[in-house]
């Protein structure tokens, strides 16, 4: 697909695409998202998110197990986007993730990009490659396995 199917979204819209909900939604808008293609989520660290209150007190950091989560919800949405699902309930799990690497500690102030690139997407299982940036350094990378069902479909 080309640069023009690029699109933008806000977090209401996100909210109708993925079921998580603060203090668990770990983006908070998406850019430049093309259909089965790529999607860049935007996560602002403010000081006063919960998390800081315990990892670390007097030392803040974002854990690097959200920035995973960040990145796997930003593939949620690129798959539910792919997929044309917006407004259909259904939910998508993370299956697995593998080559986690984290170089970089991300403290409050960042602003965290998740870059996900799909590299495999068809029927229920998608494989999305993930990195996570701040102020144009690479602070993660992951790659994230997760499939999808309608809502009814679990029951």
């Amino acid at each position: 697909m080309s640069d023009a199917a690029a699109v933008d979204i806000d977090l209401e819209t996100i909210k109708r695409m993925i079921p998580h909900r603060d203090p668990f939604l770990m983006i908070d808008r998406v850019v430049d998202m093309v259909a089965n293609a790529r999607a860049t989520g935007m996560k602002t660290i403010h000081p006063d998110e919960p998390c800081f209150k315990g990892h670390f007190p007097d030392m803040p950091i974002w854990p690097g197990v959200y920035t995973v989560e960040a990145m796997a919800q930003t593939a949620a949405v690129l798959v539910n986007h792919s997929l044309n699902l917006i407004d259909v309930p259904i939910n998508i799990y993370l299956m697995r993730v593998d080559n986690a690497r984290f170089r970089q500690q991300v403290l409050p102030g960042n602003i965290l990009e998740l870059h996900m690139t799909l590299r495999r997407g068809h029927g229920k299982v998608w494989r999305i490659d993930g990195r996570a940036i701040v102020a144009d350094r690479e602070v993660a990378s992951a790659d994230i396995v997760a499939m999808w069902e309608r809502q009814s479909d679990s029951s």
